[in-house]
């Protein structure tokens, strides 16, 4: 059972209980392996069975045997093009499925995709570039992209290679590199994360630990699909054990969902906690007749929010806790549900503990510390790309340490704490403070600048910008700056006008004390 006891003496006549989770391993990743062919391991099994249906676009369902088809194609297509296994494609693609075709197919080929969200500006692309080395870019129509430095195959090329003559899946060991996606680090510079075609393998623990998912289901997800989130859950999860995965075609309101859940019997439903929340505004009933249950990851859910789904819907919300460099790991799920303030348990098969804020000695239950990831887990990353310092840093003796604090109780459930950095939150996605504050140090008119998530009402959260300078500047003409140097959803959505940051004794600036600030300016203005 997970969170049983462990006792650790401390003195011949003291014991303590760790808080660390039991670990039933599961069986290894087998070699030779591929990600996209475990994927896809269905397609043979049940051809014609829906695979993917893109709701609301003018486009057909994808059958078990067409997705095979067009990821075998594009594996094909790539090596035609002459690229080779290993090399590093970026993916530069819309909101289609051209995307989850091509991530597929060029890890079928061997290659290593490289997705990135379609907001990023051509400065922060450039930099992507620069830090992965492609060896070709894929790219569509209105798509930024970088100053091609390698061969650019355009969406009409790539949608050419659907229909050629399929490759062989390239088999190996299950340790390779299959992907990169970034994260931003407490540096401020976006990291790319390694990750290997095991971490596909992971994910069943994630399916019985989590998503509660059957072959029988029919998920709904409500993100893009050059989302992690999405092309995880939403994708790979359900063709993994084949079922149906619904896709809500670019431009879907968010208002929309309800009926499309509705309308396509959708039996499970993952998003952001801020689609749930949007969702549920009216606080009127919900008719999904075949919901079984929601997911939920991204940032933490607010048990308002779960609660109020559970109202409309008569269904529970699972939530789940994770990051870039391991996915999620701490989760509720159908068959052991959780406290809402919790976080969830350590899924079946991971091995976590809490550790002291200082070395790698797990701490005594109900007592914080840092949140770690056991380092065999097959669902770690394998690095950060040229930056081994980095990588390095991130561990403590056996453990990976996530850079956040929390609690296990006795009965194993984990309560989360916060940060022990300043990471910012934006929809899912997680913030370094210091890439947008040197992004908006260039703005003329400004001083200093630092950034933070502050609360603007109960359960929302933005990131907001404090600056000192000669005047206030135009909000307007700040937004607009921020538009050109961030991806969207990095850009601020407040902007406050100080004659001082606040800062400790030695000057470094307290960004945790800036929401309390704004709260503070917040009360004042509103008693006015």
């Amino acid at each position: 059972m997970l969170g049983s006891l462990h006792c650790n003496a401390v003195h011949p006549t003291t014991t303590f209980m760790t808080a660390q989770s039991d670990h039933f391993p599961q069986p290894p990743c087998p070699t030779p392996f591929n990600m996209a062919a475990h994927v896809l391991g269905h397609a043979d099994v049940q051809p014609q069975k829906i695979a993917m249906e893109v709701l609301g676009a003018q486009t057909r369902p994808w059958t078990y045997k067409a997705l095979k088809s067009a990821v075998l194609g594009v594996a094909n297509g790539l090596a035609c093009a002459g690229l080779r296994p290993g090399d590093r494609v970026l993916m530069r693609l819309g909101n289609t499925e051209d995307f989850p075709i091509a991530y597929l197919g060029a890890i079928a080929a061997g290659m290593v995709p490289v997705p990135a969200s379609t907001q990023l500006t051509v400065p922060e692309l450039e930099r992507a570039a620069q830090q992965i080395a492609p060896a070709a870019i894929l790219h569509a129509p209105g798509v930024t992209c970088p100053t091609p430095t390698c061969p650019v195959i355009q969406l009409d090329a790539l949608r050419d290679m659907y229909t050629l003559p399929p490759a062989e899946w390239h088999m190996g060991d299950s340790n390779r590199p299959a992907y990169i996606v970034f994260t931003s680090g407490t540096s401020g510079t976006p990291r790319a994360v390694v990750h290997a075609h095991r971490a596909i393998w992971a994910r069943r623990m994630m399916r019985d630990g989590w998503l509660g998912l059957t072959g029988q289901d029919r998920l709904l997800h409500a993100g893009a699909f050059n989302w992690t989130y999405t092309m995880g859950v939403g994708l790979m999860d359900p063709w993994s054990i084949g079922a149906t995965a619904l896709i809500p075609s670019e431009g879907t309101q968010i208002e929309a969902l309800p009926d499309l859940l509705h309308r396509h019997a959708a039996t499970i439903f993952a998003a952001a906690p801020g689609v749930y929340r949007r969702m549920l505004k009216s606080d009127t009933a919900l008719d999904l007749p075949d919901l079984r249950h929601g997911v939920s990851a991204g940032e933490k859910l607010s048990p308002v929010v779960s609660a109020a789904f559970q109202r409309a819907t008569g269904c529970t919300i699972h939530e789940a806790y994770g990051m870039s460099e391991v996915s999620t790991f701490i989760s509720g799920c159908p068959a052991r549900p959780v406290d809402a303030a919790t976080l969830g348990y350590a899924q079946p098969g991971r091995r976590i503990a809490i550790l002291a804020p200082e070395g790698s000695t797990p701490v005594p239950y109900d007592t914080p510390g840092v949140i770690a990831v056991h380092h065999s887990d097959p669902g770690l990353m394998l690095e950060y790309l040229n930056e081994s310092d980095a990588t390095q840093a991130r561990y403590r003796g056996e453990w990976f340490i996530t850079g956040d604090l929390g609690q296990m109780a006795p009965n194993g459930q984990l309560s989360y704490l916060g940060r022990d950095d300043d990471m910012m939150n934006a929809g899912g996605y997680r913030v370094s403070p210091l890439e947008v504050e040197t992004a908006l140090s260039a703005m003329p008119g400004l001083d200093a600048v630092a950034c933070a998530s502050v609360e603007v009402k109960p359960g929302v959260q933005v990131i907001g910008a404090f600056y000192t300078g000669p005047s206030a500047l135009d909000d307007s003409d700040l937004r607009r700056f921020a538009d050109s140097q961030l991806a969207h959803y990095k850009t601020p959505r407040l902007y406050v006008h100080l004659d001082q940051l606040p800062t400790s004794a030695n000057g470094k600036v307290l960004r945790k004390g800036l929401a309390k600030l704004y709260s503070s300016l917040s009360n004042t203005a509103s008693r006015r």
